[in-house]
């Protein structure tokens, strides 16, 4: 699909724009990977900017990855491909997501002080994507974590960004892509005030600090029929709402960086699972309810629970906005788990362990 990037910034004069089209001619590809919220983001306080109303915390995974080519072009293009390199059929509202978060990176950079041609006025965006979507694998994250390292780069000569500022650029995509830049154990901070870079990515422990694993089990691969981004905006309707916010406020994001930073999974398990039911709680109530998880997702869970309890393995599930059961569990555990995810039939297995954040390949 092709759109006029008309209402972007025009390119100003060949003397301002002499030294960035050595950046400009290039086409940068960004490798990304999806990151598994333990506290999770559920609605914002502006959608536009995709400001969450909670901080949240998530570990990077390793794989599977998605990389994002961006260059220059005179018409502002997205095209996306499958695994089996078949190309996907994109409808003009996802290409209109993507010229959206365009415009909203160009007004945050010249927020910083970048001038008005530090991007480019039209751009070409190819997807290459192993991440199922829209089955609560994290997969638009990925690919805004990647947009967002790629424009950084692009701008690079005019402006160089800090990892938090690049986390902004590729928060303005997905809420969930500001934890995608950092290595490791990442949480999207909330700071005071509404303005556009107002929520972060901060990174909370990198990739060496503790080896946790999640073996995931997809038991569908069939799209949700709500996407997160329009399941959002319903979330301050549930009357469950605002009690979450405040228990992720007042108690529950410090739990799990505490659990994190002093490897305390028993503590990890309980504050995690706790948020990650209550969130589907909350959509499960919103004026139009959501209801992600499956019959398959809820047997998982007591499955775990029972195997927790006999084999006294350290292992938690977790959900995102789909029915993918994530399975977080520790070296000791990783074995008996991955058994366990691999005898389920008609599932998709993933075993995968904590990971970069968004890097230029």
């Amino acid at each position: 699909k092709n759109h006029r990037g008309d209402d972007l910034q025009p390119a100003q004069t060949q003397t301002q724009t002499l030294n960035l089209n050595l950046n400009f001619n290039l086409m940068i590809t960004v490798r990304s990977t999806p990151n598994i919220a333990l506290i999770k983001y559920w609605g914002n306080r502006n959608d536009e900017l995709r400001l969450p109303m909670n901080d949240s915390l998530a570990m990077v995974l390793d794989t599977p990855s998605v990389e994002v080519s961006v260059s220059e072009t005179d018409l502002f293009s997205v095209r996306s491909f499958n695994p089996d390199g078949t190309e996907k059929e994109l409808n003009d509202k996802s290409v209109s997501r993507f010229q959206k978060h365009y415009q909203l990176c160009n007004q945050y950079l010249q927020s910083l002080g970048a001038p008005e041609n530090t991007l480019p006025n039209d751009i070409s965006i190819e997807i290459h994507s192993a991440i199922p979507p829209a089955i609560g694998l994290a997969s638009s994250s990925a690919v805004f974590s990647a947009a967002g390292k790629a424009y950084a780069q692009m701008a690079k000569g005019s402006i160089d960004l800090t990892d938090e500022q690049v986390s902004v650029l590729a928060r303005l995509g997905s809420g969930s892509a500001a934890r995608g830049i950092h290595d490791g154990f990442v949480a999207t901070t909330n700071r005071e005030g509404d303005s556009i870079g107002d929520a972060v990515g901060e990174q909370i422990a990198g990739t060496d600090h503790w080896q946790l694993h999640d073996i995931i089990i997809a038991p569908s691969k069939q799209e949700k029929k709500v996407g997160s981004s329009e399941g959002h905006p319903g979330a301050h309707s549930s009357p469950h709402y605002e009690a979450r916010v405040q228990a992720i406020k007042t108690r529950r994001q410090q739990e799990c960086v505490d659990a994190i930073l002093n490897k305390d999974f028993e503590k990890l398990q309980a504050v995690s699972e706790e948020d990650c039911m209550d969130m589907h709680n909350v959509m499960q109530t919103q004026a139009e309810p959501l209801h992600y998880l499956s019959d398959d997702t809820y047997r998982i869970i007591e499955e775990i629970k029972e195997l927790r309890a006999t084999e006294h393995l350290p292992v938690l599930y977790t959900m995102d906005a789909g029915p993918t059961v994530h399975l977080f569990c520790t070296e000791e555990s990783r074995e008996r788990i991955a058994q366990y995810a691999n005898a389920q039939e008609g599932c998709t297995i993933f075993q995968t362990t904590v990971g970069r954040g968004a890097h230029v390949v």
